[in-house]
C-alpha cells in the first residue's frame, strides 16, 4: 500500500468542549486550535502554514514511521475522535483525541485542555511526537522548559504545559521511539496535575464519553438519517462558546471560498443571523439549553447597544470592535493568502439582525419546557428592536451576503424585518396585550404588502433578491420557512422554478450568479442547497427532495462535516470550517423529510 497522505481538501475533524475547539487532520495531527478561546491567537496554525521541506510549526502530531494507512472516526454519539495509523508491516497505533467535558459538582467541567491518548494496537509501532505550538500568529515558538513529567511552554501572556507519562527526552528532541504501551499527552494551562497522567486521561475520557452519550440521548432526533443529525448537532454544540453563550459561524479564518480567491474571511465571531438558524435547529431537537445561553449573550449585546442599533456580528465575548487586518506571518490555506484577522463586516448595515433577535427570542414566550419564560419586560425590550425593523425594512443595506462595495434594499433583510414585527404581534397575543397586538399587526401587514409588491419581478415571474431588482438570490427560498407566504402559493412555486433555472446545478445551489465585489461566484453555497431541498419538500416534490438530500449527505467529509462552499466541478469543499450554517441544513432537512417514528415502529 502506498504511503498515506494528508488527503485532499478539508478532510478534518473537530473536537472541543465549548471552551476551546481544535481541528485534527486525517493523520491524527492537530493543525488548528486557538487558546484560550476560539477567537484567540492560534497556538496550532499549521492549517494556514503549508508544509515545505520541513514540517511546519503550529502542529501537534503523532507521526507513525512509514505510515501506509490512516482511518479516523468519532466514537459513536460523542465528540471523541479515534485515529488508527498502520504502517506497511502491519504495526498500528490508535490516537484518541478529546477535550474534557462532563458534569462535576453541579456544573459542567470544560477546561482549556486537550487530551491525546496514544496506544499500540498491533506489533511494535514506531512514533515521533511533534509538539510545536506557536504564538503571535505563527511568528514565534514558545520557550520550552522540561519538568519532572511535563514540558512547560512559555508564550506570554499565555503559559501552558504538556503533562505525560512518555519519555520527555523523546518529546523534547522529537526522536522516534517504540510505542510499547499507552501514553497520555495532556495539554492544560500551566498548572500542576497531581494525578498520574495515564490514569487521569482515562478517567476524563470515561466521563466525557458518558457526558456526550447522555446529551445525545436527550435529543429529539428524526427516525431517518440519525447519525448525520447527531453529528451535526454535536458539531453545532462545539461551535458555541459557553462562557458567554455566543455561537461561532466557524472555527477557522481565511479558508478561501474558492481556490486562489481573496474571498477569505475570519468567521470566528458571532453573526446574529447565523446564530438564529443554529439556535432554531437545536431547539427543534430539544437542545434548549444552548438557546438559553445564547439569549443571555443577546441580552448583553442589546444592553450595550444605543437606541437598539445593532451590528451584524459581535465578538464571542460581546466585543463591538472587530477590526480587520492582514497577517503576513501565515501563508494561508494551501498557500492561498491573505490571512485575515477580524472582520470588517461588523461596520456594515444589515437590517435583518432585528428579525434574527426577535425570532431567536420568540420561543421563550411559547415553550413551557423552559426554566424561564419571556415576560412583559422582555417583550418591551424586543419592541425597541421592532421599531428599528419597521423603520428600516425598506432601506438599503449590505444584505445577507455582506456585499462590501454596494447597498440595496434586499428582500431577505426586508422579510426579516417583517418577521420581527409579525412575531411581536403574536407574542403580544400570547401575553394578552391586546393593545400592543393591535399596534404591531397592522404594521407587519403593511410591510408585507410592500415586500410583495416591490420584491416581485414580473418578467422573471419570481421574487428577486432586491426591491425593483432583476437578479435572483437563493434567500427567496426561505420565504415559506420564515412564514412570509405558504409554499403552495403560486408566486413561490414560480419563484422556485426560476431558482432552478438560474441557480441550481445538480444537487448544488449558488447564492446568486451576478457579479459582486470580487466577480461572479464560482462555487456553490452549501446551505443554499439545503434551502432548495426544503423548498422541494414544501411544494410536494418530496421524492426529489429526499434524493437531493441523500446526495448532499454523500458530500460530507470523512468526519461527517461540511464547510461553507462546494466546487461544483470537483466536489471539493472550500470556505471556513466547519460552517455552522451548513450543519444546520443537515438537521432542518432531515427533520422535514424523515419518516415518523410512529410510521416505522
Amino acid at each position: 500500500m502506498s504511503q498515506a497522505t494528508r488527503g485532499d481538501g478539508l478532510d478534518l475533524a473537530l473536537i472541543g468542549n465549548c471552551q476551546i475547539a481544535v481541528l485534527v487532520d486525517r493523520l491524527g495531527s492537530i493543525v488548528w486550535g486557538c487558546l484560550p478561546r476560539p477567537d484567540a491567537d492560534p497556538v496550532f496554525c499549521a492549517l494556514l502554514k503549508p508544509e515545505g521541506g520541513q514540517a511546519p510549526s503550529g502542529v501537534f502530531a503523532v507521526d507513525l514511521r512509514g505510515v501506509a494507512e490512516a482511518r479516523s472516526a468519532y466514537v459513536r454519539n460523542t465528540a471523541i475522535l479515534e485515529t488508527v495509523l498502520t504502517d506497511a508491516e502491519g504495526n498500528s497505533a490508535r490516537i484518541t483525541d478529546f477535550c474534557p467535558r462532563f458534569r462535576r459538582r453541579g456544573r459542567v467541567f470544560r477546561p482549556m485542555s486537550i487530551v491525546r491518548l496514544v496506544e499500540p494496537l498491533a506489533g511494535r509501532p514506531v512514533v515521533t511526537i511533534r509538539m510545536r505550538p506557536t504564538r503571535d500568529y505563527g511568528t514565534e515558538e514558545p520557550q520550552r522548559v522540561a519538568g519532572s513529567h511535563h514540558i512547560r511552554y512559555i508564550a506570554p501572556p499565555l503559559q501552558y504545559r504538556l503533562t505525560t507519562n512518555a519519555s520527555l527526552s523523546s518529546l523534547f528532541d522529537e526522536s522516534p521511539f517504540v510505542l510499547d504501551g499507552a501514553i497520555a499527552l495532556i495539554l492544560t494551562p500551566d498548572e500542576t496535575i497531581e494525578h498520574a497522567p495515564l490514569s487521569l486521561a482515562r478517567d476524563w475520557l470515561s466521563e466525557t464519553h458518558a457526558y456526550w452519550q447522555d446529551w445525545v440521548l436527550r435529543l429529539a432526533i428524526p427516525f431517518d438519517w440519525q447519525e448525520a443529525v447527531i453529528r451535526a448537532a454535536i458539531t453545532l454544540k462545539l461551535c458555541t462558546f459557553e462562557d458567554t453563550g455566543a455561537v461561532l459561524a466557524a472555527i477557522t479564518t481565511s479558508i478561501p471560498e474558492i481556490a486562489g480567491s481573496p474571498r477569505n474571511w475570519d468567521y470566528r465571531y458571532c453573526w446574529l443571523r447565523d446564530s438564529f438558524f443554529v439556535i432554531h435547529a437545536l431547539n427543534r431537537l430539544g437542545a434548549t439549553n444552548t438557546m438559553e445561553g445564547y439569549l443571555r449573550y443577546l441580552d448583553r449585546v442589546v444592553v450595550r447597544s444605543s437606541n437598539g442599533a445593532l451590528q451584524p456580528l459581535y465578538g464571542i465575548g460581546g466585543e463591538t470592535c472587530i477590526e480587520e487586518r492582514i497577517v503576513t506571518s501565515l501563508e494561508g490555506y494551501l498557500g492561498m493568502g491573505p490571512v485575515r484577522i477580524g472582520n470588517l463586516a461588523y461596520e456594515q448595515t444589515q437590517h435583518d439582525v432585528y428579525g434574527a433577535i426577535v425570532l431567536a427570542a420568540c420561543q421563550l414566550f411559547f415553550d413551557q419546557r423552559l426554566s424561564s419564560l419571556g415576560d412583559k419586560s422582555l417583550f418591551a425590550r424586543l419592541e425597541v428592536l421592532g421599531e428599528r425593523a419597521a423603520a428600516r425594512f425598506a432601506q438599503p443595506d449590505a444584505g445577507p451576503w455582506e456585499f462590501r462595495g454596494s447597498e440595496s434594499v434586499h428582500t431577505f433583510s426586508a422579510v426579516m424585518c417583517w418577521a420581527a414585527c409579525d412575531r411581536l404581534a403574536r407574542i403580544a397575543d400570547q401575553l394578552g396585550l391586546d393593545e400592543r397586538a393591535g399596534f404591531w399587526r397592522p404594521r407587519s401587514d403593511a410591510m408585507r404588502e410592500q415586500i410583495l409588491l416591490r420584491a416581485w419581478n414580473a418578467s422573471k415571474n419570481a421574487f428577486v433578491g432586491c426591491f425593483e431588482g432583476a437578479e435572483l438570490d437563493a434567500t427567496v427560498l426561505l420565504l415559506p420557512e420564515l412564514g412570509f407566504l405558504e409554499a403552495s402559493d403560486p408566486r413561490f412555486v414560480s419563484t422556485l422554478g426560476a431558482v432552478e433555472r438560474e441557480l441550481v446545478r445538480g444537487d448544488l445551489v449558488y447564492r446568486y450568479r451576478h457579479a459582486d465585489d470580487f466577480g461572479v461566484p464560482a462555487n456553490t453555497f452549501t446551505m443554499c442547497s439545503f434551502w432548495y431541498v426544503n423548498a422541494l419538500a414544501g411544494v410536494g416534490r418530496t421524492r426529489e427532495a429526499r434524493e437531493m438530500f441523500e446526495s448532499l449527505l454523500a458530500r460530507r467529509n470523512a468526519a461527517g462535516l461540511f464547510s461553507e462552499d462546494i466546487d461544483p466541478e470537483s466536489g471539493r469543499q472550500w470556505g471556513n470550517f466547519p460552517q455552522t450554517y451548513s450543519m444546520v441544513g443537515v438537521i432542518t432537512s432531515a427533520l422535514r423529510l424523515s419518516r415518523t417514528w410512529e410510521e416505522m415502529l
